[in-house]
Formats: structure tokens, C-alpha cells, sequence
């Protein structure tokens, strides 16, 4: 068997330091920031690590940080740094960097952290990347300067050129490379030395994505893609109650069937080993387990919805966890001109993403060190976890960054790479691992069901003087994100959440609790502006103590959809505000409604995002649209649902998607220009819909929708109701 690994985004610390020559830029990270320093600093301690390289031939090579999942981070990285560097991005090549979180880590609740989750990969490496792309051109500048015997001052920068104005003298970075030197002291930059915004060349300026070109000559490499000398494959089949464990199986006839060489135990499952993927999943088809007791044992979460939740919020000594309060929402309450309350519901949520988890794992001949191929959006974490898993330290782990065919939060853990490791262990072989289709949705990790319960107070001038909401599910942060309401300054405020656990493996999911929690509050917005007789939007202007920033959103999705304008037949607005990672955003959807069958149609669709800073325009607005397409299809189509605590989906024939014909005609996306450092936009797009789609069906029909997702079945029974 041949060996491909056919990526040129795969590179190790010493085989960067070990370049053909020239400059290389390292970076330290500690307590005191993000700064340069030689490279025999860098070679002599673990903690610090190269990022950038200058070859003599000019060519420029930058570590990305970011896992590549079709987002564009892998791209969007590498050009903060060449912007503040002033590279030629045309002589940047762009190398995965390693999973090493201590040097290229940025800083979260004082930790370090790879993992690119929630749309922050620009968001949270932008302010030290720019540092250190400014850092490396003071070097540059000095060695110049050096070598004309003129004052760094007195010169410029152009894309991989210095400049001196006053003789016209230039010199390419790839020549300062040639002779230059880092000195052991290297300069300091002060936030004023960084660029204005008018003086970007790249940041701001859409430039084609480095990743397309491999994913289209097919030279791009996924785990999947992956072929090592004796390599084998397996797949695993994992207790369908979350939380059991294997008792027995029959290994015996699995192992007798042809091309099967043994099975293994997991934690939680049992995996096959074979000689092609075809044998290993005829092998697990015929695997017969026993399993022992699992967690969710017995769960039903159409139950849970309806009753048992119900009966939490009901209960006056339930446990309880404050979010958020201000004011005095109980005084606001009991001096009300009116009182709102109304209830929601939204399903499990499977990511769904387009490549199947797997991994490829092999051992050195000592079986002390083990090397991974893995798609992960957490290669820091992923490590950690193959560590543990083992028994081994960090550092006896090599993770090779590969593409993602579609992360969506579920490729965070590097569960299935643990298991990888495990089975090749096992195996004395090298091992691809692929999970099924079935597998993956049967062992998944869902975004949590909720129930919730939304109260509102309207003082005697109709504003909204008290608000209070709980949310009752299991999750944690997975199930309390969005439900604060910081762009409705709303006086009086209670929130909370009321947690119940059932042994169901839950993980973030494209925006996660934004999606149900938005869709509560914005319904329930909409609720009270009809009960009033008052446009939505102008309700939220004059009765909600709408923030600025809120109000410029909601004005540009208002300008951007012709609010006002009369609508076919048929046809009807709604509106929601969206808000995720630090940006906020208004929509607009246009929808029609076929009452025969209970189908929703969104037709159109405008989203006004406020992102700060936009790095790479066009990619954002691929990111933002891609969100809408994600969030209409978990809006009208996608649930998971548990009997006796076993999934009851399988594969996309009863796990419903969005198809391309049910695409709406137009996607509108603009961004409100505001000078602010960028936030998340990867997930932006996701949040309103639900909520903006339920609300146009009510101008619709005049009936709500209060369950999340609005399948057929669903619509057909509001009808009726």
C-alpha cells in the first residue's frame, strides 16, 4: 500500500525552524503578551515556537492557526499578519501550525486555547496577530536602514519591499533575508504604530481563499483521504443508549467473516477491524452486543417536552440558576398596566455536517509515540484527549491537522481520534477509523431541547418595564446561550435557567442555544407588538429600549427588504434580530405557506450584520449566507427525537434537510460599516430565522408557531387548532 499524505499544510516545529535559509520569526506568548524572538530562543525551549518565515527568494511563510472547515480562517489569519508586515500576499505560502495551545493559543479565561468554535478565529487572534505582523516589519525596517546607514524612520514599506523616499533606493524582503539578522532585543509596538484602517492593502479586500484550489484539483487532504503502508480500517458500533457500555458480543462469528483480522472494545462501543472499509462494515453489521445499562436508559424526549419540563418550571422548589438580573422585575410585575406570558418549544438538533467523523492513527515501532490524522476544530484538545485516552503525555502525540468536510461544533472533542488511536493500538497497525452515517446520528451529539417560559410587564406608557424568561433543559452554556437580552435595555430583568439531565450526549452546534432562545424572544416580541396594533419594528424602536447598535440593524433590514411595502398574495414578512459571538444582526424573511400540505416556503431573505471590522468581506457574506441556509433547515425540517432513551433517526431519509429546492430565490447580506475590532460572523446567519420565519407566518395565518422545528405536521396542526 502507498503512503499519501499529500498536504503541504502539514509542518513540524523543527522542520520550520530548519528553513532553507533566511529569516524566521518567532513568537513568544506569556503572561506579558504576544512578542518576537530569535531563533536560538526558540529552538532552546519547548514553549516557544516559530510563526513566520522569510525564504531569500522572498517568499513568505506564515503558521495558520486556524482549522480550515470551509469557513476561510485558514486564509484569514495568515493575511493579519501579512497586512500589518506589509507582505506581497502573492509570495505567502500558509502552513497548518501544531497543535501546541501554550504558544499558538490565544488567551480565553486565562487559558490558552486552539479551539475554533462560536465564528472566533479572527475574532480572537486579530489584536496579537496584527503585533506580531508589525513586529516583524520593525525588523525589517531596522535591517535596512543598517544597510543604507539612513535612520529606520526615514523609510516605508510596500508589499514585500522597503523603500527609502528621499534616494528611491528599494530592497525585497527576500534580499534583507539574505544578510539580515533578529536582534536579541527586538522591538516593542505600541497599539499607534499599528495601521489605520485607510492604510490596509489586504485587511478589509476580498482575496481568493488559499483552500479552494486543492479542494478543487482534489489534492486537498482530508483524514478520510489519508493512506499509510499496512494501514487497515475499522468502524465501531456504539451502545444505542447514551452512557452504556459493551457487556459481550459475538467476536467469534465477526472475526470468521472474510477480511475481518479482530474486534476491540471501547469505552463505549465496539470496534471492528478489517482489511477494507467494505469488510469492516459488513463485520459490524453482524455484530450482535450486549450492553449494559446506559444513562439515558428509558428516555423519551417528546415526554420530557411536554410534561416533565412543564412540571420543573412549575415547581416553586426546583433548582434554579440566575443569568442575568437588574432592576426589580417583581415590582415591575406587580405594577403592570399588562402582563405577556406565552411558551416555547424547540427539538434536538443533529450537526449533520457533509464528511462522516474519522480519523487515522498510527504507533512508532516502540508504541511509546502516536501520530493522528484528524479534521478537528480543537487540535489542542484533540491531542489532549488521544493522550488521556492512552495514558501518554502531549507531547508523545503528533496530530496532523487535516481539512473538515463541515465542523458545526461537533469536531471539538477528538472523541472518535481517541478512538482511532485505541483500535491502531491495538491493531499494531496503522488504522483508519470511519463511523457510519447511522452511527453518527445514533452516537451523536445534539444541540439540547428546551422548554421555555417568557413573561413581560408594559408599564402605563406601554413600555416594556419587566421581562423575565426561563429556559428549562439540559446542557449548561449549551442551553443558556443567547437568552440575554443586552440589546433591549429593558429596566427590570430576571432570567433563568432550570437544568434536568438525561445522559444525553449534547455538544455545541451552529450558534447552540442562540437558535431556540432567539426564536423565543423575538416570537414573544412579536406577540406583544401585535397584541398592541403596532408595527414589530417600530415597536421595538419605541417600546423596548432598544440599544443604538440594535436600532441601526433592524433600520438597514427594514431599508434593505422595503419593510413597508405591500407583498404578493399570499406572501408576508417577519422580522428578528440576530445575535451571536459579539455581532449583532436584523432579519428579514418572505414566506408563503401551501395549506394543503402545512410546507413553508422562505422566498427571500435580507440580513443586516454588524460585525466591526470585516477581515475578508466576501468570505463572511459565505459564511453569513451559509448560516441562513443552516438555520432555515433546522427551522422547517430538522429533529431528533429519543424512545426509551434510544435516537429514532437513522440517515437523511427521516432526519430531514433542507433540499436545493427548497433554496430561497435571494439572499440579501450587507454589513453596517462600525470602527470596532471584528467579531463572529460564522454564525450570525443562524439565529433569526426561526423566530423571523414564525412571525410572518402569524401575519400570515394569525396563528402562532411555538414549537421549533415548523415541519408540515406542525403547521397542518396550528392550522386546525
Amino acid at each position: 500500500m502507498t503512503t499519501s499524505t499529500h498536504t503541504g499544510f502539514d509542518i513540524s516545529r523543527r522542520r520550520f525552524l530548519q528553513g532553507a535559509g533566511g529569516f524566521t520569526f518567532c513568537i513568544a506568548i506569556g503572561t506579558d503578551g504576544i512578542r518576537l524572538i530569535s531563533e536560538a530562543q526558540a529552538s532552546a525551549s519547548r514553549a516557544l515556537n516559530a510563526w513566520v518565515r522569510i525564504a531569500p527568494d522572498g517568499v513568505v511563510t506564515i503558521l495558520s492557526a486556524g482549522a480550515e472547515m470551509g469557513q476561510g480562517s485558514m486564509t484569514s489569519l495568515p493575511l493579519i499578519i501579512a497586512e500589518e508586515m506589509d507582505a506581497d500576499w502573492s509570495k505567502v505560502a500558509i502552513e497548518w501550525a501544531p497543535a501546541d495551545a501554550d504558544v499558538y493559543g490565544y488567551e480565553v479565561g486565562g487559558r490558552r486555547s486552539m479551539v475554533i468554535a462560536g465564528s472566533r478565529a479572527v475574532m480572537m487572534y486579530f489584536d496579537q496577530l496584527r503585533v506580531a505582523g508589525a513586529q516583524v516589519r520593525k525588523v525589517l525596517l531596522m535591517n535596512a536602514a543598517e544597510k543604507w546607514s539612513v535612520t529606520p524612520a526615514s523609510l516605508r514599506t510596500e508589499p514585500g519591499v522597503v523603500v527609502d523616499p528621499v534616494s528611491g533606493r528599494r530592497m525585497s524582503y527576500g534580499e534583507i533575508a539574505g544578510f539580515g539578522t533578529v536582534p536579541a532585543k527586538l522591538p516593542t509596538v505600541d497599539r499607534s504604530e499599528l495601521k489605520d484602517r485607510s492604510q490596509f492593502r489586504l485587511i478589509g479586500r476580498s482575496v481568493p481563499r488559499r483552500d479552494i484550489p486543492a479542494k478543487v484539483n482534489g489534492t486537498a487532504q482530508y483524514a478520510m483521504d489519508v493512506r499509510l503502508p499496512d494501514m487497515v480500517y475499522a468502524t465501531a458500533r456504539h451502545s444505542p443508549v447514551h452512557g452504556g457500555e459493551p457487556e459481550s458480543w459475538n467476536e467469534d462469528k465477526v472475526k470468521s467473516m472474510r477480511g475481518v483480522l479482530g474486534t476491540t472494545r471501547l469505552p463505549d462501543g465496539v470496534a471492528v477491524i478489517a482489511d477494507s472499509l467494505p469488510h469492516a462494515l459488513a463485520a459490524r453489521g453482524a455484530l450482535e452486543v450486549a450492553w449494559k445499562q446506559g444513562r439515558a436508559e428509558g428516555f423519551d424526549s417528546e415526554k420530557a417536552l411536554y410534561e416533565t419540563y412543564v412540571k420543573v418550571h412549575a415547581d416553586p422548589s426546583a433548582k434554579r440558576q440566575t443569568l442575568d438580573s437588574k432592576g426589580d422585575a417583581k415590582a415591575a410585575f406587580g405594577s403592570a398596566a399588562k402582563v405577556y406570558k406565552s411558551e416555547y418549544r424547540s427539538d434536538y438538533g443533529y450537526h449533520a455536517q457533509m464528511e462522516p467523523v474519522n480519523a487515522v492513527a498510527r504507533f512508532n515501532a516502540a508504541g511509546d509515540r502516536v501520530e493522528v490524522w484528524e479534521g478537528t476544530q480543537a487540535p489542542d484538545i484533540s491531542r489532549a484527549r488521544i493522550a488521556k485516552s492512552l495514558g501518554f503525555t502531549p507531547e508523545q502525540v503528533t496530530l496532523h491537522q487535516c481539512y473538515m468536510g463541515g465542523g458545526f461544533g461537533r469536531r471539538t472533542l477528538g472523541d472518535y481520534a481517541a478512538e482511532a488511536a485505541l483500535i491502531a493500538r491495538e491493531a499494531r497497525r496503522p488504522v483508519k477509523l470511519v463511523w457510519t452515517r447511522e452511527e453518527d446520528i445514533a452516537h451523536g451529539m445534539f444541540r439540547p431541547q428546551s422548554f421555555q417560559c417568557l413573561e413581560a410587564a408594559l408599564d402605563r406608557d406601554g413600555k416594556v418595564a419587566g421581562w423575565s424568561h426561563c429556559v428549562v433543559g439540559d446542557g449548561g452554556v449549551l442551553l443558556t446561550s443567547g437568552i440575554k437580552i443586552p440589546y433591549y435595555q429593558v429596566p427590570n430583568q430576571h432570567i433563568e435557567a432550570r437544568g434536568v439531565s438525561h445522559g444525553v450526549r449534547l455538544k455545541h452546534w451552529r450558534a447552540v442555544g442562540h437558535v431556540f432562545n432567539v426564536f423565543a424572544i423575538e416570537s414573544f416580541v412579536d406577540e406583544m407588538a401585535a397584541d398592541q396594533g403596532m408595527d414589530p419594528v417600530e415597536f421595538r424602536f419605541q417600546r423596548m429600549s432598544i440599544s443604538p447598535r440594535a436600532r441601526a440593524v433592524f433600520e438597514r433590514a427594514a431599508q434593505m427588504s422595503d419593510w413597508k411595502a405591500p407583498r404578493p398574495d399570499g406572501r408576508a414578512l417577519g422580522v428578528s434580530i440576530s445575535e451571536r459571538s459579539g455581532s449583532l444582526g436584523a432579519g428579514v424573511a418572505e414566506i408563503s405557506l401551501d395549506r394543503a400540505t402545512g410546507k413553508i416556503r422562505v422566498h427571500k431573505a435580507w440580513l443586516a450584520v454588524d460585525g466591526g471590522l470585516v477581515v475578508q468581506p466576501a468570505a463572511a457574506k459565505a459564511n453569513v449566507e451559509s448560516g441562513i441556509v443552516y438555520g432555515l433547515s433546522s427551522v422547517l425540517h430538522e429533529r431528533v427525537t429519543l424512545k426509551a432513551g434510544v435516537v429514532e433517526q437513522s440517515n437523511f431519509h427521516d432526519y430531514h434537510l433542507q433540499r436545493m429546492s427548497d433554496m430561497p430565490e435571494e439572499m440579501h447580506v450587507e454589513f453596517v460599516d462600525r470602527d470596532a475590532a471584528p467579531s463572529g460572523l460564522g454564525e450570525i446567519g443562524n439565529p433569526w430565522v426561526a423566530a423571523a420565519v414564525a412571525n410572518a407566518f402569524y401575519r400570515l395565518t394569525g396563528k402562532r408557531l411555538r414549537h421549533m422545528p415548523f415541519t408540515p405536521a406542525r403547521v397542518l396542526e396550528t392550522l386546525r387548532a
